[in-house]
């Protein structure tokens, strides 16, 4: 068996004669050494017994030899995140980290990731999946923590009653690709997946299931929702990095994602080299009477026609939404299909013969042309109807 063709990165704080004995050392066909700073144990240009390069050219792994303090742990994660959007393995003396293994897909195909939970993706995924639509057929496949055990296909919008219906049944009502049907009209598919990975890898998911049910629709162009800041595991041909307020996007192993995509939204904040944009709350039909919103934050509700009586943003906390709802005097419930938006918010509306109107997000940006950005990462071999 041939030996793993690597590179190094090595600093100056180790004298020159210890990094080549480690590399004599170590089972690796050295392609180089990357030179990553420091110089107190240096005296001039320093012979490893390998070249030194800039690059990772010809390699199958990064082998750190650096430490502290040339390297901390920002930087050598900065270092990981290089290494594996390169496609190769990053490890060091007592670490290790592998890309995300991610499937091939014959379709054109665009993902929507994030750097966390709530930081719009799923809205993001939906102007995107609105957006194709007008003259494309498209199904977005998205996963979740909530999904169902096998891929479901949701080929129309769901109404009130069949979500509630749902969660009567013990199933998760609010879950992305129901919420991206209901508010979207386009089809999708719903996928689980459980465990995070720091780079996005998730442990199980069912999501390669999904992809090929997607491609037996025949659609023009598939979009993969990603789940909180884990990537759906498919090769798409196109990424869109989703960043919200207080994510970093060169923190950790969000540079691995902002490497790996090919365009980075900023929702409610500011990222150097990203769109701007904010969320607005968007009614799926008129509202009358007194209107209680209910959503997961992050939304602008300030511009709704309406006699807003009551904002809450607790879809994720259940036990404070059921003390909102006892003091709440409203006639329309508008409610984000989320968190606990059916079993709790949709059931009460009905149990005190309230009106329900379900509630998407417009993603609205400022100074840059969101739309013409979006389209130029269309794959060119989508098919236009």
């Amino acid at each position: 068996m041939s030996a793993v063709r690597a590179v190094a990165l090595v600093d100056g704080e180790h004298y020159p004669d210890v990094v080549r004995q480690a590399l004599e050392l170590l089972p690796y066909e050295w392609v180089g050494a990357i030179l990553v700073g420091g110089t107190e144990k240096l005296r001039g240009s320093p012979e490893y017994g390998v070249p030194v390069v800039s690059g990772f050219a010809g390699a199958d792994i990064v082998v750190d030899l650096s430490d502290e303090p040339v390297l901390g742990p920002s930087a050598r994660l900065r270092w990981a995140s290089r290494a594996l959007a390169a496609g190769l393995p990053y490890v060091g003396a007592d670490f290790r980290f592998d890309p995300p293994r991610l499937e091939p897909f014959e379709l054109p195909s665009v993902s929507v990731i994030g750097t966390g939970k709530r930081v719009g993706k799923t809205a993001v995924t939906g102007h995107l999946a609105r957006l194709l639509a007008r003259d494309r057929s498209v199904v977005v496949v998205a996963m979740g923590r909530g999904g169902p055990a096998e891929p479901e296909l949701v080929s129309s919008p769901p109404t009130v009653a069949e979500l509630v219906a749902r969660s009567r049944a013990g199933d998760h009502a609010a879950s992305d690709h129901l919420e991206i049907a209901a508010t979207c009209g386009v089809t999708t598919i719903g996928c689980r997946r459980a465990g995070g990975g720091l780079a996005g890898a998730v442990f199980t998911s069912n999501v390669s299931e999904g992809a090929r049910l997607a491609a037996g629709q025949s659609p023009d162009v598939v979009v993969f929702d990603g789940s909180g800041a884990a990537i759906p595991p498919v090769a798409t041909d196109r990424r869109i990095l989703v960043v919200g307020p207080g994510q970093q996007v060169d923190a950790y192993l969000n540079t691995y994602r902002r490497l790996i995509s090919d365009l980075v939204i900023a929702v409610n904040c500011e990222v150097d080299g990203a769109i701007p944009v904010t969320l607005r709350l968007r009614p799926s039909e008129p509202l009358s009477g007194r209107v209680a919103v209910f959503t997961a934050g992050g939304t602008d509700v300030s511009h709704l026609e309406a006699d807003v009586v009551f904002v809450s943003t607790s879809l994720a906390d259940r036990v404070e939404l059921v003390r909102e709802l006892a003091a709440v005097e409203a006639d329309t419930y508008l409610v984000e299909v989320k968190a606990a938006a059916i079993d709790v918010v949709a059931e009460h509306a009905l149990a005190n013969e309230r009106r329900i109107v379900l509630a998407s997000n417009d993603v609205v940006a400022s100074g840059a042309d969101l739309d013409s950005a979006l389209f130029e990462l269309v794959p060119e071999k989508v098919g236009v109807r």
